[in-house]
């Protein structure tokens, strides 16, 4: 499953899934085009893993909603018994969130990503890890999607506080899946060439022009690389660079190009106490 798919990193995570010949639940409010301001729907998303040789599940679910995030896992439940993958990435993007200043000299309404980014990939994993745990044999993985806005000033406090918040809720869950053979990780993406930054690329080119860009699907190809190798557990717990760990996995992008990673321009991401406190 890959929540928040109807265009952007999860709609390309969830078609490299569906390159695998995996059936793919993808998620998000978009209906029909038209319905938001950029292109892309839950339906063209599920079309298109279909066209890639995997099946594509269409559910239009409000993350914000918990009796919607309850029903469509207990779908997944009752139509399938399991779930091998979860991909948190359902993220509210506010419209003034790279906008320059202050945090407050713009909108309070930032902080809805406390909600749906957040607090959803806490509600998602709640309902999922039932389903990846039913089987210990058969192992699963959750991957968040986060970014150097987790250890960087990126965006402001509320973008920052969501990302470093999903890399130690990636932490934690790892130490309660861990007995289950569930692995669980935090992807921090480079710079996506998606609907939204190839629009902030063509406007300031001179903001972002230092940066080296990924295809969205190519946080998708390190995902089911991990999801399959047969040494995952290694990595659970850890907060990983995308690019970092595609190379260690022998992942390359769309054009066949293995992406530069940020980590000498921006840092890397924090290493968190081996301490268990009951």
């Amino acid at each position: 499953m890959v929540t928040g798919a109807s265009r952007g990193a999860g709609k390309g995570i969830a078609l490299a899934l569906g390159e695998t010949g995996a059936t793919v639940y993808v998620t998000g409010r978009t209906r029909r085009e038209g319905d938001a301001p950029l292109p892309g729907t839950v339906f063209a998303t599920a079309e298109e893993i279909d066209r890639r040789g995997g099946t594509g599940v269409p559910v239009v679910c409000d993350h914000a909603d918990d009796a919607q995030v309850a029903a469509l896992f207990d779908r997944v439940g009752a139509t399938h018994g399991r779930l091998d993958v979860l991909v948190n990435n359902a993220c509210t993007i506010p419209d003034r969130l790279a906008a320059k200043g202050p945090f407050w000299e713009r909108p309070l309404g930032l902080q809805a990503m406390f909600d749906v980014g957040l607090r959803s990939s806490y509600a998602a994993s709640h309902h999922a890890a039932p389903l990846l745990t039913r089987d210990p044999d058969a192992g699963g993985l959750i991957a968040f999607t986060s970014s150097f806005g987790g250890g960087c000033y990126m965006h402001g406090p509320a973008y920052g506080a969501v990302k470093a918040g999903v890399d130690k809720m990636a932490h934690d869950m790892a130490v309660d899946l861990r007995p289950f053979g569930v692995a669980v990780v935090s992807v921090w993406m480079g710079l996506l060439r998606t609907e939204r930054t190839e629009r902030a690329l063509a406007a300031a080119p001179e903001r972002y022009g230092a940066l080296s860009t990924e295809s969205p699907e190519f946080t998708g190809r390190v995902i089911a690389a991990l999801a399959r190798h047969p040494d995952r557990m290694s990595w659970s717990g850890q907060t990983v660079v995308g690019a970092e760990l595609g190379k260690a996995l022998g992942v390359t992008d769309v054009d066949g190009r293995a992406p530069a990673s940020h980590r000498p321009l921006l840092g890397g991401p924090m290493t968190y106490n081996d301490a268990i406190v009951d």
